[in-house]
């Protein structure tokens, strides 16, 4: 080491100016005056007291170089294999089983006493289980307040886990009165709809809770409607267009659409901007596989099939455009915000209703053929609907948790929502993966980075709690956090699913390999991807089957089995927005599992214990992984972030464009060329990148074993000997060299961090600006489903502007070069 004004300021963040004072007139004398003897013991007890000094002083001159001698400082910490066998011994079926019957069985809607009650209890146990202290004051907090606001920027100085609620106000609506008539030629009620589903006793939860949360659309509009009915099948872009085409005329109408395929609102803006005036949702059997009534099993709560008074609530708001609080788009709903008209929500009225139900209003239609087809016909007679809602600015609550490591700016996200099924099932994975996190704290693990962990608050109405809070904190998020864990629905069926950003697919992939099957012995929880349900008896509807049987060869063909994320859950505003990469998995449902009554009144704890997820394997499973995939991006010393297979995907994507501008009959004359060239240079600087953080990591791990450091045995330290005089003869600094490698490490780990915000472009996505991010977005007319390539699919597929898609083309291809060029080494 030199011992001149580069040196010093080499290691000037590390040490105090006295202590590095004494640390170079240490090394003077070394050269000058002592004997051999003398060195070593000099080195000896230098090195010791530097060591023992960054235990107990680095956090008082902090700087993002300490962080590799603070983290690899102590011997004893538990870390690698060792935490993660610890961690993997803690979520069980037994504790997940309790957690489920504490939570499920009661309602807990958004900004309710309930809603508010269950946040405490989240609270309570980040502060049972990672050992925080709870204040003599709640640490409830109004955002945008300061308590709020140091609660996350000031993350970086703490030294033990927090944890504390934010309370965000958005405006959301709540149910005031509903009906739903068939009017007859005098204009009087001939029919009225039964719109409280039955709360059958065989279910405890059901009969107790019947009409608690009453059946309605969050975000739907106030209003009333009478007009003929029209049918329209999932009410997807295709099906109007069918319908148009075949001269139907929605103007004055009320229009009936089936759940699936299509985010609800979407079915809404597809009918209001071809002037109808209401819409009505109902639950098909058809889509419920082989498991149906006319297939022999009987209706829930007596067996696995529909029950036909069932009804799914949601959210209507229009996903696609962009989620949140509708009246404070791109900015946080504090309670004195600034507020819009809210153009992502719709401006007719709308009403879910059952199966029942829509039998009586299909025989409107036909009453001598099956109703549902896509040919025009109205009713006779006309539907009355009323939905009579109140939209006010109402609390709700984000409850957040931190358990602070090493490197201070790098941050992994893993989050759930606060059904037995939709959310609670997720809420009982996350409750396992906090209690195997709380068993490590207690061993005395300190991780490698951050880890936050959140339950959001108000996600059914439209991903309320997750975009105010990333919105709150984008430059915090966007500056911090490595990666995002979602969980949703962790168990409601038979099939295992991941989707994530590229880059984390083979780490998805090899922990759940590496995992065990929940139910299988010699089986990996990987291969439950393609498992069924136990229901075999009986032939579904053919389209529906067919679908399915499309879906499962896109996983089996799909590189890496992973699929792409649209939208419908809280990772959106991280991923497309923020450009964080992000994961979603959890156990769903195929044609041949018991029927999910999705955010109904039958999504209880009975269904989860007897169909969902009998003995609670599956939602331990996701527990595991979610915790063994946190784990990993947590504390390795490189990111587990794939560039490369990233890179190589994108091959795909504009294959798919490519085909998509024959078959869409656009002009051919597009030049795809320019963004083919730019795909194989990300892909150069994707292998060069990883050429890299292969030798940082090697390097690092080098100048690990090369630095002296506490001896506990006779031979470590004639070891330490030989490596101090070493040091002596050859006088390179290993601290420094260490010190140089692990800044090499943070600069391999910034541009992996940095490549999923290298596809943010500002101006965002036409018609839909709020989402950034050029690679993924939800589609347009989907919400649900992802579109890749967004802005030059919308462009081909719906604007089908041949001169716009070019524009598009040459704008990712610009965006992608500068990416090429910011992760080449």
């Amino acid at each position: 080491m030199q011992s001149g004004k580069g040196a010093k300021d080499e290691l000037s963040g590390i040490y105090p100016t006295g202590d590095l004072e004494k640390y170079g007139q240490v090394q003077n004398r070394m050269r000058s005056r002592w004997s051999p003897y003398r060195v070593i013991l000099g080195l000896t007890l230098a090195y010791y007291g530097l060591f023992n000094f960054t235990k107990t002083h680095f956090t008082e001159h902090d700087t993002s170089r300490q962080w590799a001698l603070r983290a690899f400082s102590n011997q004893n910490a538990i870390s690698g294999d060792e935490a993660e066998k610890l961690y993997l011994s803690v979520p069980n079926e037994d504790s997940a089983l309790a957690a489920s019957r504490a939570y499920a069985t009661h309602p807990h809607i958004a900004s309710s006493k309930e809603d508010f009650e269950d946040s405490k209890v989240i609270l309570k146990l980040f502060q049972n289980e990672l050992n925080i202290s709870a204040p003599p004051d709640e640490p409830i907090f109004s955002a945008g307040s300061e308590a709020s606001r140091n609660a996350t920027l000031n993350i970086a100085s703490l030294k033990q886990p927090v944890a504390w609620i934010d309370t965000y106000n958005p405006v959301m609506n709540t149910p005031v009165d509903r009906s739903l008539q068939i009017v007859g030629d005098d204009g009087g009620s001939v029919w009225g709809a039964d719109l409280v589903e039955d709360g059958d006793p065989l279910d405890p939860d059901a009969a107790k809770y019947r009409d608690a949360v009453p059946t309605f659309h969050g975000m739907s509009k106030n209003g009333t409607a009478e007009g003929q009915l029209i049918y329209a099948n999932y009410g997807t872009k295709e099906d109007y267009d069918e319908l148009e085409a075949s001269g139907a005329n929605f103007t004055g109408k009320v229009v009936l659409t089936r759940y699936f395929d299509t985010f609800r609102g979407l079915k809404i803006k597809g009918a209001q901007e071809r002037g109808a005036i209401g819409v009505l949702m109902y639950s098909d059997p058809r889509d419920d596989g082989v498991v149906t009534v006319g297939n022999g099993y009987a209706p829930y709560p007596l067996g696995p099939a529909r029950n036909p008074t069932s009804v799914q609530r949601g959210s209507v708001q229009f996903i696609s455009l962009h989620p949140g609080d509708p009246t404070t788009p791109g900015y946080p709903a504090y309670e004195n915000a600034t507020r819009t008209e809210g153009e992502n929500i719709p401006k007719i009225p709308s009403l879910p209703i059952s199966w029942a139900n829509a039998q009586v209003l299909l025989k409107e239609i036909s009453s001598a053929t099956d109703a549902r087809v896509l040919n025009g016909q109205t009713s006779a007679r006309k539907v009355k609907l009323v939905n009579h809602v109140d939209y006010k600015t109402m609390p709700i609550y984000n409850t957040i948790a931190v358990i602070p490591g090493h490197i201070k700016d790098e941050t992994a996200f893993a989050a759930w929502v606060l059904g037995a099924a939709d959310p609670t099932s997720g809420t009982v994975s996350l409750h396992e993966v906090i209690r195997g996190f709380g068993a490590l704290v207690k061993q005395g693990w300190k991780p490698l980075r951050n880890v936050l962990i959140a339950s959001w608050d108000a996600e059914e109405y439209g991903l309320v709690g997750s975009t105010e809070w990333a919105e709150d904190f984008s430059d915090w998020i966007s500056n911090n956090v490595v990666a995002y864990l979602n969980t949703d629905i962790s168990s409601s069926g038979s099939t295992w699913h991941a989707s994530a950003s590229p880059s984390l697919a083979n780490l998805i992939k090899q922990a759940a390999l590496e995992l065990p099957h929940p139910t299988d012995v010699g089986r990996a929880l990987w291969d439950a991807k393609t498992d069924v349900g136990p229901f075999k008896v009986g032939k579904g509807d053919e389209a529906v089957m067919q679908a399915f049987e499309k879906i499962q060869t896109e996983r089996r063909t799909s590189p890496t089995g992973i699929g792409a994320l649209g939208s419908g859950s809280d990772y959106t505003a991280f991923l497309q927005r923020l450009g964080i990469a992000s994961m979603d998995q959890g156990f769903g449902g195929t044609p041949f599992d018991a029927v999910y009554h999705h955010h109904s009144l039958y999504d209880t704890q009975r269904w989860q214990e007897l169909y969902g997820d009998p003995g609670f394997y599956r939602h331990v499973a996701v527990a595991k992984h979610l915790g063994l995939v946190a784990l990993r991006l947590t504390d390795a010393i490189i990111l587990p972030l794939n560039t490369t297979q990233y890179a190589l995907e994108f091959n795909d994507y504009l294959d798919k464009i490519e085909k998509l501008a024959v078959t869409h009959s656009v002009d051919s004359s597009i030049n795809f060329h320019h963004l083919r060239h730019a795909i194989h240079k990300l892909q150069a600087a994707s292998a060069k990148l990883d050429e890299e953080k292969t030798a940082a990591e090697k390097d690092f791990k080098d100048k690990l074993s090369k630095l002296p450091g506490p001896s506990r045995s006779h031979n470590r330290v004639l070891r330490w000997l030989k490596k101090s005089l070493y040091y002596i003869l050859r006088k390179p600094d290993p601290v420094k060299e260490f010190i140089k490698a692990a800044k090499r490490v943070q600069k391999s780990n910034a541009k992996l961090v940095g490549f999923e915000k290298g596809f943010l472009d500002e101006d965002g996505i036409k018609d839909r600006e709020w989402y950034r991010h050029l690679g993924v977005a939800p589609g347009k007319w989907l919400g649900y489903g992802a579109t890749t390539l967004p802005s030059i699919y919308d462009a081909l597929v719906y604007d089908k502007n041949a001169t716009f898609a070019e524009e598009q083309v040459k704008r990712v291809a610009h965006v992608i070069e500068k990416l090429a060029v910011k992760i080449t080494p």
